[in-house]
Order: C-alpha cells, then sequence, then structure tokens
C-alpha cells in the first residue's frame, strides 16, 4: 500500500525547503508550515480512528517524518514530537481524549516528559507546579503533556506520573534561542499550582507495562506498542531524515565545484568525495533498514496479538540510538569535505550539522545510556528504566 501522506507531503517540501531560513529566523515553524502539515494529515497517522485519525502503520509515520526533515530539520523534528503525541494522547482514559479531540480532531498537543513538576494529589485529582523546557512546538498546540513526581506530605516521591493540560491552564515562556533545530520554537512551558482532574493524569508504570487505560478503548495494535519504542523513534527519525537531506544537497552543490586550492579541479573528480558520499549513504541506509527493522518486528507482534518480547523492546532502543550514531557520523563526513563555503550561516549543509547534533543529544538520544540498558539486560541483569 502507497503511503498516501508522503505522497501528500512531498508535494509541500519545496515550500517547506524555502521557509527553513524563516523558521530559523522566528525561532518557531511558521503558520503556513504548520496548516499544511495538518492539511496533509501528517498529526493524524497515530491518531485513534475513533477520532478521526488514520491509526495506521507507525513505519509511514516515520518515514513522512524524515521526509519532511530533510526539506527542513526543525520542521521535521516538531512533526516527529508533535504528530507523536497523538498516540500519547490515545494511552489517557477516553474522557480526556474526547476533551482533546471532540470538538476538532486536528487540534495539537505539545510535551515536556522530564519529571520536573511537583504533583500532589488532592479530592478528584492532582494540583501540578512546575516549569518545564525543550517543549517543541508548543506555540502551534492547544494541550500539553507534562512529566512529574507524585510526592506525599513530606516532599517525598511516590509515583512518576504525566498530566494532560489544556492551554488556558499553563504558559509558555519563550526563551528558545539554540544553535540547532532553532526553528523548533521548543520554549518552556510553567504550571502555577493548577488542579487536573484524575482522568488527565497517566501512570508512567503502567504505560511502561502495556496497561495505560486508554487500551480499553483504543485495542487496535498500534497502542499496544511501548512508550519506549513510539517516541524515541520519533526523535531519530528527523534525525535521520537530516542526514538523508545533506546528502541530497552535498551531492547537488558539489557535483559542479571547482576547488580554488589543493591544484584545483573538479571536486566530483576527487576519490576522496567519492568514499564519503558512499559512506554517508551506507551509514544512512543502514540507519533506516535498522531502525524499520524494530519497529515492524515489534508492530507485526502487536498485529499478531502477541506479548512483545523485552529482547526486541531493548534491542529497538539499542537500533534506535546506534542509528542516531550513523546518521551524525555521516553528516560529520559531509560537513567536513564541504569546505569553508558550508560555514556561512545559512547554507543547507551547516544547518544540517547544526540540527542534527541538535536533535543528538535529547536525552531519548543518549547512546551510552541506551546501550547500557541493553547490555545489562543481555546479561540478565534488572533494568530499572520506562524508557524501554
Amino acid at each position: 500500500m502507497s503511503n498516501e501522506v508522503l505522497i501528500a507531503v512531498e508535494e509541500l517540501l519545496p515550500g517547506i525547503a524555502e521557509r527553513a531560513p524563516a523558521a530559523e529566523d522566528a525561532r518557531r515553524i511558521p503558520d503556513e508550515t504548520m496548516a499544511e502539515l495538518v492539511g496533509a494529515g501528517v498529526f493524524r497517522m497515530l491518531q485513534p480512528s475513533r477520532y478521526g485519525g488514520r491509526e495506521g502503520d507507525p513505519l509511514e509515520f516515520y518515514e513522512v517524518v524524515r521526509a519532511i526533515a530533510g526539506a527542513c530539520g526543525s520542521t521535521g523534528w516538531v512533526a516527529g514530537v508533535v504528530g507523536c503525541h497523538p498516540w500519547q494522547v490515545a494511552q489517557y482514559p477516553d474522557a480526556a481524549q474526547q476533551e482533546v479531540w471532540g470538538a476538532d480532531p486536528d487540534t495539537l498537543v505539545a510535551s515536556s516528559y522530564a519529571p520536573v513538576g511537583t504533583i500532589t494529589r488532592v479530592k478528584g485529582g492532582f494540583r501540578l507546579s512546575g516549569r518545564w523546557s525543550f517543549s517543541s512546538g508548543c506555540d502551534h498546540a492547544a494541550w500539553a503533556t507534562l512529566g512529574g513526581l507524585l510526592v506525599d506530605a513530606e516532599g517525598r516521591p511516590q509515583d512518576f506520573m504525566t498530566m494532560l493540560l489544556p492551554r488556558a491552564d499553563y504558559t509558555i515562556i519563550d526563551v528558545w534561542d539554540a544553535m540547532g533545530l532553532r526553528g523548533s520554537g521548543s520554549n518552556d512551558i510553567v504550571v502555577d499550582d493548577t488542579f487536573v482532574p484524575e482522568h488527565r493524569a497517566l501512570r508512567n508504570y503502567e504505560q511502561h507495562q502495556l496497561q495505560a487505560p486508554g487500551r480499553a478503548v483504543n485495542t487496535g495494535p498500534l497502542y499496544a506498542m511501548p512508550f519506549g519504542t513510539v517516541f524515541p523513534m520519533a526523535i531519530t527519525a528527523p534525525v535521520i531524515g537530516i542526514a538523508a537531506g545533506a546528502h541530497e544537497r552535498y551531492l547537488g552543490t558539489m557535483r559542479d565545484r571547482v576547488r580554488l586550492s589543493l591544484g584545483g579541479g573538479r571536486f566530483a573528480e576527487d576519490p576522496h568525495a567519492h568514499v564519503t558520499v558512499a559512506r554517508a549513504a551506507s551509514d544512512i541506509d543502514a540507519a533506516i533498514l535498522q531502525t524499520e527493522r524494530s519497529v515492524r518486528d515489534i508492530y507485526a507482534c502487536a498485529v499478531r496479538g502477541e506479548e512483545i518480547p523485552m529482547d526486541w523492546r531493548f534491542r529497538a532502543r539499542r537500533d534506535q540510538v546506534t542509528s542516531t550514531e550513523r546518521a551524525l557520523a555521516a553528516v560529520d563526513a559531509l560537513f567536513k569535505t564541504a569546505g569553508g563555503s558550508s560555514l556561512r550561516r545559512g547554507n543547507p549543509i551547516e544547518r544540517a550539522w547544526r540540527d542534527a547534533h541538535a536533535g543528538g543529544v535529547h536525552v531519548a538520544n543518549d547512546v551510552e545510556r541506551a546501550l547500557t540498558m541493553y547490555g545489562r539486560h543481555a546479561f540478565g541483569l534488572d533494568v530499572e528504566d520506562t524508557l524501554v
């Protein structure tokens, strides 16, 4: 079957690429671009069909994210992060889903999952306070899902939870001014002692155990997949897409370039350049193939209604972070050999280098942490981490 959303998105890519400098300058995705992505159905790909979503194969979603990121890294990043949130909202009780999508199925949701918020239990729900950073695309969202620690009367942590809040219950602080992914609008969110009803709270432990309350109504295989696979892959997909876009532009830019040093001559005749493009292409292909294999196996297992092996869940995280590593290696090789002109701000290869490395520092792309988890599990040792 063809990826219908990808077909629609491919027609938008030239315009997205043209607006990439404007996104950087504004430090947010242009409204025009977001409207186009909404119209193409990007943000409905992981949304339950009960609310007008496509509820499709996650591989198609990651393919779309890579394509968008190849045109503009910041736009691809926001597409991956915000596009993944319908899957997250589907894990909440149906009452929360109805609040988000009941009036408008195109409602967008932002996030900041770090458990920096303080949660206390009160009658009928919870009180939440805190300040969260790195909420990509939050200016375009009407809701946010925010991480926090449930504490007792003495302030001792009792549980790790994620709370869903409407835009009226939080404030966005414009602080985003970064060297990479500048257009992602990853600003701070502040919540000041706001009430959150019970149905808009999700225990991370239940989600990790694949027992989230939303599965009672969203019974399809997509929602039987682990958060530790679905969300981290949405963080790696744009990095791979950025690398693929840089490779394409490298070939187009360098094909007719004539060296002004090192004896002159056409760059395309340089055997060292041949090796560079070959290695970069191989790393990008390997990253795509490895991530797709892990997602395909886990999704197929969910389709069959079988329990997803923990070995596969750890493998997915291993493949995800090493694929990010390969994508960064490809970008580094291209940037290193692109010459002095690639240093100029706004050059697509320079921007790709900055964007890819900015995406690489996300906690989900922490290579050593994920590989340590895999190694501990391989040796039969306990692993305490919900991001798997």
